[in-house]
């Protein structure tokens, strides 16, 4: 591990030097590559130069000990010294953490589906509420969402969603949210007051980019028609919605979101890309099963992830026993620490199998 980190520092180096030649600061291209590599590569090494002067610290404070008589002067030392090992071994932590293997997907923006699952209506109602969970908790971190594509039913559900996330780092923190959750309450509907059990699927994919996937012209067909539905936030009433179907998986994507017919044809073929990458994804994701078992989770999309419990005010996660009974900040996007949990326990066992291999 030392090895390895005492090359980042040289790396370091090196690209702040090429980064001051003017042949690079006249290479656009170039140059943010190497500012992209540098702030990829800063926190490992500000972290390691950390390390190293507390254990230089430590290795002083223990010198100074054996040479020092008078006890005040003892005793400040003893706390450097401690101070010097609590800050090494929480560097050592963070610089395994820093060290992990890396999902080349994680700064990839993200494209998000959501389809009720088992419940009729009231499944369609928890879809589009779990959609504005989301949409709130992206929107307080300063990140934007962009619609894709949307099936409403009349009575302010959704039956199927698809959504752009766009901000630093999309994928790497809700990458965890793909399973299904389920919800138990009394709908509105219902007369007896008898807790009802639904739920909905939720995907989270990786955006494709252009090079990430290219799609044949002949295994695809695109069918132009007038936009419909139930004048819902989805709909608007132009002859610009676009039909996608793709021969070899058989996906179907429907594109009314926006006025313009080109606009929506980017939007499903934007769409289109993203899941085929995450079918490849998905299957890369089977082969490998040790990576499957290093996740939080199996990372099946048939998994039952999370329950929203309604008359307890409770959310539990299953992957890892978590419960908060906060159901309400929760659905209005105060999910954070859900994602926080998720992450730290993620990063937890995949220490714990690099050090089995180790």
């Amino acid at each position: 591990m030392f090895e390895r980190l005492e090359d980042l520092i040289m790396r370091s180096e090196e690209i702040l030097t090429l980064m001051g030649e003017p042949e690079v600061a006249n290479d656009s291209k170039r140059l943010q590559k190497l500012m992209k590599e540098q702030a990829e590569i800063s926190p490992i090494v500000e972290a390691y130069k950390a390390y190293k002067d507390a254990n230089q610290t430590i290795e002083d404070s223990l010198e100074m000990l054996s040479e020092e008589k008078d006890e005040d002067m003892r005793d400040m030392i003893k706390e450097d010294l401690n101070q010097a090992k609590a800050d090494k071994e929480a560097l050592e932590k963070k610089l395994k953490v820093l060290l992990l293997p890396k999902d080349p997907n994680d700064d990839k923006n993200v494209i998000m589906e959501i389809r009720s699952g088992a419940g009729g209506d009231e499944a369609a109602l928890f879809a589009a509420e779990i959609y504005r969970m989301y949409t709130k908790y992206i929107e307080g971190r300063g990140w934007k969402t962009e619609m894709l594509e949307c099936e409403e039913t009349g009575i302010g559900g959704m039956k199927k969603v698809n959504f752009m996330v766009t901000g630093q780092g999309a994928y790497s923190v809700l990458k965890y949210e793909s399973g299904v959750h389920r919800v138990q309450r009394v709908p509105e509907t219902e007369s007896g007051g008898r807790i009802h059990t639904s739920t909905c699927t939720v995907a989270v994919m990786p955006e494709a980019e252009d090079f990430d996937i290219e799609i044949n012209e002949k295994d695809y067909r695109i069918d132009v028609m007038r936009a419909s539905g139930n004048g819902g936030q989805c709909v608007n009433t132009t002859d610009s919605a676009v039909r996608l179907t793709h021969y070899p998986t058989g996906i179907v994507i429907y594109s009314q979101t926006e006025k313009s017919q080109l606009q929506n044809k980017e939007k499903a073929f934007a769409l289109l890309r993203t899941k085929l990458y995450d079918l490849e994804l998905q299957k890369r994701q089977q082969e490998a099963s040790d990576a499957r078992l290093s996740q939080i989770g199996t990372g099946d999309r048939s998994e039952k992830i999370r329950t929203y419990n309604f008359p307890q005010g409770r959310m539990t996660d299953h992957r890892i026993n978590l419960t908060l009974y906060s159901l309400d900040k929760i659905m209005n996007g105060d999910i954070q620490e859900i994602l926080d949990a998720l992450m730290a326990a993620d990063q937890a066992k995949k220490l714990t199998q690099m050090e089995e291999e180790n």
